[in-house]
């Protein structure tokens, strides 16, 4: 590849934003348990590693493999990794000091705390978020408005955010890789408090979105017990929903039940409940 003599480099910004696109639309592509994303990581690379190495067969053979190993992170924080990696791809073309080792070293350092933090902050915390905007919009009627709102608000949000941080990899490069390299502890404090931050918005929206009320009342003589308001509600309010909560995520996480299985045994314990008028 030939260098650009102004900027010095052996990329263009066409080449930067084709990478940037591919990030998006298949990091989560041909996921596998051997190699989780590396498929997509490599075929991510292609273009770049056609265009720096295809003077050099051997170089550009070595670099498909060392982008085809094991790779897993969360795909929108972690759009900085391969960025990061494109920089370094070519800093080593260009016969800078840049070894197969730190280059494969750098990607398996940061997939770590990237998965970290952007599974607290995005998936634990952003997406909840949205959902429990989108589910108020449309519990009680069906509203499509619901699933648009959180469809286009998620998409602009998240594309946008993975063309940043895939450029800000690209710009900072190593420099960036380093960063996160000497901040472990600040990383760690930061998923940390991403992850109780999580936690809040999870319990929060179980709450106010799952319904399981006791409609059964107690009658002897003249004595009447409502037993949702006058005894489940004294425990503690949204008791039932807490249980169900923390049953469904003991079957899902404990016992390995697949989110389908989960779906229908709820279906069954409603028509059970609501068939002997109990809830």
């Amino acid at each position: 590849a030939m260098k650009n003599k102004t900027t010095g480099k052996l990329l263009d910004q066409k080449d930067i934003k084709r990478a940037a696109w591919r990030n998006i639309f298949f990091m989560q592509a041909t996921q596998n348990f051997e190699r989780m994303m590396g498929l997509a990581f490599c075929h991510i690379m292609v273009p770049i590693i056609d265009k720096l190495y295809k003077n050099d067969p051997e170089e550009h053979k070595k670099a498909l493999q060392r982008h085809m190993q094991f790779y897993n992170t969360e795909s929108q924080f972690g759009a900085v990794i391969p960025g990061i990696i494109v920089a370094m791809e070519e800093a080593r073309a260009t016969g800078e000091d840049v070894s197969e080792e730190l280059i494969v070293s750098t990607k398996n350092a940061l997939m770590g705390p990237f998965a970290g933090i952007g599974d607290s902050l995005l998936i634990g915390t952003y997406q909840p978020i949205l959902l429990s905007i989108a589910m108020s919009l449309c519990l009680t009627d069906g509203n499509p408005v619901g699933p648009i709102f959180f469809c286009v608000v998620w998409l602009v949000t998240v594309i946008a955010w993975q063309l940043f941080t895939f450029r800000k990899g690209y710009e900072l490069g190593i420099d960036a890789a380093n960063t996160f390299f000497n901040n472990k502890e600040l990383t760690e404090k930061l998923t940390t408090g991403m992850n109780i931050l999580g936690l809040m918005v999870i319990g929060g929206v179980a709450a106010t979105t799952v319904k399981a009320n006791i409609i059964y009342k107690f009658v002897s003589g003249d004595m009447s017990i409502v037993l949702q308001e006058q005894i489940f509600d004294k425990i503690m309010p949204a008791l039932l929903p807490l249980i169900v909560t923390l049953i469904t995520w003991y079957l899902l996480d404990k016992k390995n039940w697949s989110a389908i299985k989960i779906i229908l045994a709820i279906v069954v314990f409603a028509a059970v409940m609501v068939g002997f008028g109990i809830m």
